[in-house]
This record gives C-alpha cells, sequence and structure tokens, in this order.
C-alpha cells in the first residue's frame, strides 16, 4: 500500500459503510470505527486478506472519550503525523416512526446524540487530520463526507427523532464546507433517498424489482467521485435515488 494517507469510515455496518470502506481501501489503509466489533471484524480481514489495510476501531462515536480514544489508536497504529485523504462518517441515529407525543425523550436524546453530536466529534476528530492530509499534498483534496437521508431535507409526520438529528448533520456539513474548503479539505453532504439494498432491506419491496433500492456499491462509487473532485469543482450536496423512488 503506497499511500501514507488513510481514509476513515466512522459507522460501519453490512451496508454502506462496508461499501465505502471497501471502495476506499483499494487506494488507502482504512480505519473502520463502529460501536460493535461484529460489524468490522469480518470486513477488516476481507480487506487485509486482498493486499489492503485495514484496522477496526470499538467506537461510539457519541462518546467524547471514546472518538479520543480512536484518535490515540489510529496515532499509534499509523504514527502521530498521519495524515487523512477521506473520512466518511456514515453513522446515524435510531430510526423510530411514532407519533410525537408518543416518542420517548431518551430515544430522541439518543438518536440527536448520534446524527448531531456524534458528527461533531468525528469532524473535530478528523479535521486534524485532513488538514495534515492537505499539508502532505494528497492527491485528490482531503475529503470529509456525511451520509444524510431523505429525512434530512424532509421531514415527515412521525419522524420526528431522526429528521431533527440528520437536519442538524446537513447544517454542520454547510457550515463546516464553508470553513475548511478555501484550507483545502472538500467537505460534502449525500442526501440518500431511497431504501438501500443491504441484507436488512432484502425483504422490502421485493414486488417493485431491483431497481427500487439503491446499490451500496453504486453510492461508494459516488462518494470516491465527490472525493476526486478537484478544488476548482466541489460539490457540497448530492441527492442520490433509485429512478423508480417518488420525490
Amino acid at each position: 500500500m503506497a499511500s501514507k494517507l488513510i481514509a476513515i469510515v466512522a459507522g460501519v455496518g453490512s451496508g454502506t459503510g462496508a461499501a465505502v470502506a471497501r471502495k476506499f481501501a483499494s487506494n488507502y489503509p482504512v480505519v473502520l470505527l463502529a460501536r460493535n466489533p461484529e460489524n468490522y471484524e469480518g470486513l477488516a480481514k476481507e480487506i487485509n486478506s486482498k493486499g489492503g489495510k485495514a484496522i477496526g476501531i470499538s467506537t461510539d462515536i457519541s462518546d467524547s472519550k471514546s472518538v479520543k480514544n480512536a484518535v490515540a489508536m489510529i496515532k499509534k497504529e499509523f504514527g502521530e503525523n498521519v495524515g487523512a485523504a477521506a473520512a466518511i462518517f456514515n453513522a446515524s441515529g435510531g430510526f423510530l416512526r411514532k407519533p410525537f407525543l408518543e416518542l420517548p425523550e431518551d430515544f430522541f436524546a439518543a438518536s440527536l446524540n448520534v446524527s448531531a453530536n456524534g458528527g461533531f466529534l468525528f469532524s473535530q476528530a478528523a479535521l486534524p487530520l485532513l488538514l495534515k492530509g492537505v499539508e502532505l499534498k494528497s492527491e485528490h483534496p482531503p475529503s470529509l463526507i456525511f451520509t444524510g437521508a431523505t429525512a434530512s431535507v424532509k421531514a415527515n409526520a412521525n419522524m420526528a427523532s431522526f429528521a431533527t438529528g440528520k437536519w442538524a448533520l446537513r447544517a454542520l456539513s454547510q457550515s463546516l464546507a464553508k470553513e475548511f474548503g478555501p484550507q483545502g479539505v472538500h467537505v460534502a453532504h449525500a442526501i440518500i433517498d431511497g431504501v438501500i439494498d443491504i441484507p436488512r432491506t432484502r425483504e422490502w419491496l421485493k414486488d417493485m424489482g431491483p431497481e427500487a433500492k439503491l446499490s451500496a456499491d453504486g453510492i461508494a462509487n459516488d462518494y470516491w467521485w465527490l472525493h476526486t473532485q478537484p478544488k476548482t469543482n466541489f460539490t457540497w450536496e448530492i441527492d442520490l435515488r433509485p429512478a423508480v423512488e417518488k420525490w
């Protein structure tokens, strides 16, 4: 692996996070962050067995001590002066469709904590590494990419907890794009408008055909496209959806 820069993926599971990690592992050593080691252990073995480099770190992205510990472990593995070429925030608060007056306060707080506070903590941890990537003259502009959702821009009834967190994350990404873009870091937000074809959703929308769901690999390709944009053409926000999705 020739690159001295790393890619960090927060929120690694069997779908988008794994697909993004595989895509970026073709060019960079990747750091896989997830609360549950089961979410990254198999993926790390897969990447390492194919000649790449991947390490997994058990991390609660909404907890500052846990995030600081992840940074310490990254520096222990790759050196104090490690730089990042990309950092992808794919973590998300819990999804609960429930009438607002029946919404538990603890669930609302937990959902907001992962999306909003988690996005804040991850960004504060990753941006110094991305700025180091600028200093080390990364081949492509160091990139901070956030995974959003339909709820990032459209808060439907019974979706207060999920939408509030996603709106907050989108606002954070826009502020960071305006602050760090001029410093050479590409900050982008992706609205994933539809169901992603992952093991958990395999039985969903079966009667509509395979084109009714987003491809996780397709999302990863789009994230790579964002990462490789030159400084003359930064995209802040893209929205992705299946051709048949109503919007």
